[in-house]
């Protein structure tokens, strides 16, 4: 994913047109190389641009649950996940692992290896920097209650 805001800092600022925005970078030699397509929508001036640009893949990971409780008489259940992150490249990378927490409306992430982010009512965000060829795990309990 490629996120921009449509700002004069970012040298844009001006409504956008529904259309194809295209990623380019310099490689080791200097030459233009293409990354990555994709379709925005009109898009206003200061607002978020999101764009999936397809996978890297060079970056791997696992999600599993290790444990899932579900107590009907507390109408409460807890589960705990592992996400295992392998990041193959020369070097680090801020990866955003997304959480769905969509169980019931009531959450709380009561233990974690890092720290999360609540982005809205059902979405926890783990920010994580990986070192080049090392691997990172998050590990999190999340409590539900209704």
């Amino acid at each position: 994913m490629q996120e921009l805001v449509n700002s004069k800092v970012n040298h844009l600022g001006m409504p956008l047109p529904k259309g194809r925005l295209r990623f380019y970078r310099r490689d080791t030699d200097g030459h233009l190389e293409f990354t990555g397509e994709n379709v925005i929508d009109h898009t206003p001036k200061d607002e978020t641009i999101r764009i999936y640009t397809g996978n890297a893949f060079d970056l791997a990971g696992e999600r599993r649950r290790v444990s899932y409780r579900l107590d009907t008489n507390k109408n409460t259940l807890d589960e705990s996940f592992e996400i295992k992150l392998r990041n193959h490249k020369t070097e680090a990378v801020e990866v955003r692992v997304v959480e769905h927490l969509y169980r019931a409306l009531n959450w709380e992430i009561n233990e974690e290896s890092h720290k999360h982010v609540k982005k809205d009512s059902h979405t926890a965000e783990f920010p994580v920097r990986i070192a080049p060829d090392k691997e990172q795990t998050i590990t999190y309990n999340v409590h539900y209650s209704w």
